[in-house]
């Protein structure tokens, strides 16, 4: 999957005298956009982010660097980094690998908002790497991307009947079909909905 924003480059600009030596760190996952949690850096941690692609904070209760998920293995893989226009505030996009709280949620915000959309990409790629039993997508992926292609084309035509001949509800409902049968075919071929996003963006540019 392509960043959203760019890899830091001047950590030298960074203005660590503000907050003595520490930069508050905003964690957003790369997918869903959800934030995630906020920790802290200091030089010798963002140097390991940027080393290990994988997010180190500094402990203020340790008073020692700390990779998220040293123990648990829950970590914190980083897609990108950078900074505030005050150049002391920092956010990192990441691909989270299991829950990021210590209470076992997702984020360390119980309400934070997300793009729902890319949690069900989550639960596709997911289904695709490990293939359980009794899962439809599992069957689908199964059955190869002709198989696929076809189940997009009878979901397109199912929602384009729907929208002139039933209600809102039904439209709705051909809709999430053809959605979630369309993420399907993107990972069957190597793609993502992020790959689509970028290309609308592109068009959007353009015009």
């Amino acid at each position: 999957m392509a960043s959203r924003c760019g890899m830091l480059t001047e950590p030298g600009a960074l203005d660590w005298d503000k907050q003595a030596g520490l930069l508050p760190v905003v964690v957003q996952d790369a997918s869903t956009l959800r934030v995630l949690m906020v920790g802290y850096m200091d030089r010798e941690a963002l140097a390991a982010t940027l080393e290990s692609r994988r997010v180190t904070f500094y402990s203020r209760t340790r008073q020692r660097l700390w990779m998220k998920g040293e123990q648990s293995g829950n970590v914190l893989e980083l897609v990108s980094l950078e900074a505030d226009c005050d150049n002391d505030t920092l956010l990192a996009l990441v691909h989270p690998r299991g829950p990021t709280c210590h209470l076992g949620t997702r984020s360390c915000f119980r309400q934070a908002p997300g793009n729902f959309l890319g949690e069900l990409e989550q639960v596709v790629v997911r289904r695709q790497l490990e293939r359980p039993e009794a899962s439809y997508t599992t069957r689908l992926f199964e059955a190869g991307t002709r198989s696929i292609a076809q189940k997009v084309g009878e979901e397109a035509v199912e929602t384009a009947l729907a929208a002139v001949v039933q209600d809102e509800a039904a439209l709705c409902n051909e809709s999430a079909d053809l959605l979630y049968h369309l993420l399907v075919l993107l990972h069957a071929r190597g793609l993502s909905l992020e790959d689509v996003v970028d290309v609308l963006k592109q068009r959007h540019q353009i015009r």
